[in-house]
Protein backbone atom coordinates (compact mmCIF):
# COMPACT_ATOMS: atom_id res chain seq x y z
CA UNK A 1 0.00 0.00 0.00
CA UNK A 2 1.37 3.40 -0.89
CA UNK A 3 0.30 7.00 -1.05
CA UNK A 4 0.74 8.46 -4.56
CA UNK A 5 1.74 11.89 -3.20
CA UNK A 6 4.15 10.60 -0.55
CA UNK A 7 7.84 11.35 -1.11
CA UNK A 8 8.99 8.24 0.77
CA UNK A 9 6.53 5.98 -1.07
CA UNK A 10 8.03 7.30 -4.31
CA UNK A 11 11.51 6.45 -3.03
CA UNK A 12 10.36 2.97 -1.95
CA UNK A 13 8.77 2.44 -5.38
CA UNK A 14 11.95 3.70 -7.15
CA UNK A 15 10.09 6.62 -8.72
CA UNK A 16 12.64 8.93 -7.08
CA UNK A 17 16.34 8.08 -7.00
CA UNK A 18 18.03 7.85 -3.62
CA UNK A 19 21.32 6.60 -2.25
CA UNK A 20 20.05 3.24 -0.94
CA UNK A 21 22.25 1.53 1.64
CA UNK A 22 19.88 -1.34 2.52
CA UNK A 23 16.69 -2.83 1.12
CA UNK A 24 14.59 -5.92 1.67
CA UNK A 25 10.92 -6.87 1.18
CA UNK A 26 9.69 -4.73 4.10
CA UNK A 27 11.98 -1.73 4.44
CA UNK A 28 14.42 0.53 2.65
CA UNK A 29 17.25 2.63 4.09
CA UNK A 30 18.96 5.49 2.30
CA UNK A 31 21.33 8.36 2.99
CA UNK A 32 19.63 11.60 3.96
CA UNK A 33 19.97 14.29 1.28
CA UNK A 34 20.64 16.96 3.95
CA UNK A 35 22.63 15.09 6.62
CA UNK A 36 22.92 16.46 10.15
CA UNK A 37 25.77 14.11 11.07
CA UNK A 38 28.54 12.28 9.17
CA UNK A 39 26.25 9.22 9.19
CA UNK A 40 22.61 10.09 8.58
CA UNK A 41 20.50 7.22 7.28
CA UNK A 42 16.72 7.30 6.88
CA UNK A 43 14.90 3.99 7.42
CA UNK A 44 11.33 3.61 6.16
CA UNK A 45 8.78 0.84 5.83
CA UNK A 46 7.75 0.19 2.24
CA UNK A 47 4.17 0.04 3.51
CA UNK A 48 2.77 3.55 3.86
CA UNK A 49 2.27 4.24 7.56
CA UNK A 50 1.54 7.88 8.25
CA UNK A 51 3.49 8.09 11.51
CA UNK A 52 4.06 6.62 14.96
CA UNK A 53 0.41 7.08 15.94
CA UNK A 54 -0.71 4.85 13.07
CA UNK A 55 1.37 1.80 13.99
CA UNK A 56 -0.90 -1.21 14.44
CA UNK A 57 -0.28 -4.66 15.90
CA UNK A 58 0.28 -5.92 12.35
CA UNK A 59 2.67 -3.14 11.30
CA UNK A 60 4.59 -3.28 14.58
CA UNK A 61 6.48 -6.25 13.11
CA UNK A 62 7.89 -3.94 10.44
CA UNK A 63 8.87 -1.37 13.06
CA UNK A 64 10.67 -4.06 15.06
CA UNK A 65 12.48 -5.07 11.88
CA UNK A 66 13.60 -1.46 11.33
CA UNK A 67 15.00 -1.33 14.86
CA UNK A 68 16.84 -4.62 14.34
CA UNK A 69 18.32 -3.40 11.04
CA UNK A 70 19.56 -0.27 12.81
CA UNK A 71 22.20 -2.41 14.52
CA UNK A 72 23.27 -3.92 11.19
CA UNK A 73 23.60 -0.46 9.63
CA UNK A 74 25.46 0.88 12.66
CA UNK A 75 28.02 -1.89 12.19
CA UNK A 76 28.20 -1.27 8.43
CA UNK A 77 28.91 2.44 8.97
CA UNK A 78 31.27 1.88 11.91
CA UNK A 79 29.21 3.70 14.52
CA UNK A 80 28.18 0.66 16.56
CA UNK A 81 30.86 1.10 19.24
CA UNK A 82 31.19 4.90 19.26
CA UNK A 83 27.43 5.38 19.58
CA UNK A 84 24.46 6.44 17.54
CA UNK A 85 20.96 7.82 17.87
CA UNK A 86 17.71 6.54 16.35
CA UNK A 87 14.99 9.18 16.08
CA UNK A 88 11.41 9.24 14.83
CA UNK A 89 9.46 12.49 14.89
CA UNK A 90 5.69 12.35 15.29
CA UNK A 91 3.64 15.27 14.04
CA UNK A 92 4.27 18.83 12.98
CA UNK A 93 5.43 20.18 16.36
CA UNK A 94 8.05 17.42 16.61
CA UNK A 95 9.40 18.20 13.15
CA UNK A 96 7.89 15.38 11.09
CA UNK A 97 8.29 16.87 7.62
CA UNK A 98 7.32 13.78 5.60
CA UNK A 99 4.04 12.13 6.53
CA UNK A 100 5.40 8.58 6.24
CA UNK A 101 6.80 6.76 9.25
CA UNK A 102 10.58 7.04 9.21
CA UNK A 103 13.56 6.81 11.50
CA UNK A 104 16.81 8.74 11.38
CA UNK A 105 19.99 6.84 12.25
CA UNK A 106 22.58 9.44 13.28
CA UNK A 107 26.21 8.99 14.25
CA UNK A 108 29.82 9.51 13.37
CA UNK A 109 30.47 12.50 15.64
CA UNK A 110 29.96 13.57 19.23
CA UNK A 111 26.39 14.72 19.79
CA UNK A 112 26.30 17.77 21.99
CA UNK A 113 22.57 17.86 22.72
CA UNK A 114 21.54 15.18 25.18
CA UNK A 115 18.06 14.02 26.01
CA UNK A 116 17.32 12.65 29.48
Amino acid sequence: MSNDDCLFCKIANKQITSNIVYEDEQIIAFKDIAPHMPVHIVLIPKLHIHGLNEITNESSVIVAHIVMMTKVLAIKFNIDTSGYRLISNCGHDAGQSVQHLHFHLLGGALMTNHFA
